[in-house]
């Protein structure tokens, strides 16, 4: 068509290399857990002994995607960790702080809140208790 320049082949060429690398970003972004553990339980998991976590302290359990926090009254609380911004799984807890490898998403593992975006949205809270010296997590716990 005249008055329409076509592609040159640089532009093609670079437009093919580009391609698989962009596929493979949103691969890396898509939250897919690669037939690991589910997103959140779906049934009541046992995650480790209840003295594994101090008062003001969390546990990272990167098996089941949950982090559970005692507070000072000794009550607990469990939130997935999977990250609400892109689906990743987060797998870094320092303190009570737990990092997404994604896109650096920071959330307090107390309380689910958004500490750093690029989350705007809380993690999502599980139920939680204690059953003979063992935490469980996840519906029906």
């Amino acid at each position: 068509m005249p008055g329409r320049p076509s592609a040159s082949r640089r532009t093609v060429l670079r437009g093919a290399a580009t391609a698989p690398v962009a596929g493979f970003a949103l691969t890396a972004c898509s939250g897919g857990t690669g037939g690991a553990a589910p997103a959140t339980p779906t049934a009541p998991v046992e995650l480790g002994a209840e003295s594994e976590i101090a008062r003001g302290g969390a546990k990272l359990y990167r098996d089941h995607n949950v982090v559970v926090s005692r507070a000072e009254d000794g009550s607990l609380k469990a939130f997935s960790t999977i990250c609400t911004h892109a689906g990743c799984p987060i797998n870094k807890l320092e303190g009570t702080t737990l990092t997404c490898p994604c896109h650096g998403s920071e959330f307090d593992a107390a309380t689910g809140e958004v500490l750093h975006a690029p989350a705007t949205v809380p993690l999502n809270e599980l139920s939680v208790e204690a059953k003979g010296g063992r935490i469980v997590a996840g519906p029906g716990a």
